[in-house]
């Protein structure tokens, strides 16, 4: 099998396990109807957050980022070799990409903060953590999710550029950060005009 061919296997990989929409599966299931008519209309885990239901919250973030991160393992383990590494980046990189623009929903997904997460946890989790402690300490300090994911995106090449064991890393790290800032495009002008929401937790109801 060609590099070429690895390579493409891998992004196709990663992009149908990427583009499974459990935010819309998981609400649907559980009575909530359709979570992109409730608040953002985001198929993520912040806008399911906004039914009240904390635990589907919770879940939801867990399967977006386990999307991301398991292409991205996957493609680790069948390719092994000198094409292993940057396989698994490629797979990990469409995971997002298949998170941010399913198929199955004409191209209109999530803005791939949980799968980013769970992309660079499974390909250099030092990173990964780091930055979920930025996100972390944003969000206690200031209750804005949007600011939280932004700033710990924003600082990911960086902390990458330090930790992560080859340059290989932050190019494809660098790439979804990217996305993940004009995904955030409405976000960031809410930010600026101090009309965002801050992040508020309803009574879940029963």
């Amino acid at each position: 099998m060609s590099t070429e061919e690895i390579y493409a296997i891998s992004a196709l990989l990663g992009y149908i396990i990427g583009s499974i929409p459990f935010g819309l599966i998981l609400t649907r299931m559980a009575g909530y109807g359709d979570i992109r008519k409730i608040g953002s209309g985001n198929i993520g885990a912040t806008n399911v957050l906004r039914t009240g239901n904390k635990t589907l919250a919770l879940i939801t973030v867990l399967c977006d980022a386990f999307k991301a991160g398991i292409g991205a393992f996957i493609a680790s383990k069948i390719f092994a070799g000198d094409s292993s590494v940057t396989a698994s980046l490629i797979a990990g990189s469409f995971g997002v990409l298949g998170h941010n623009f399913p198929v199955w929903l004409k191209f209109k997904g999530g803005k791939g903060v949980a799968s980013t997460f769970g992309f660079i946890l499974m390909t250099c989790w030092p990173v990964a953590l780091i930055a979920l402690a930025i996100w972390l300490a944003m969000a206690f300090t200031f209750k804005y999710s949007s600011l939280s994911a932004l700033t710990a995106a924003a600082l990911v090449p960086l902390v990458s550029y330090f930790l992560a064991p080859s340059p290989e890393y932050t190019y494809f790290y660098t790439a979804i950060v990217v996305l993940v800032i004009v995904r955030h495009h409405a976000n960031i002008k809410r930010l600026i005009k101090g009309e965002e929401s801050k992040i508020k937790l309803k009574k879940e109801e029963k």
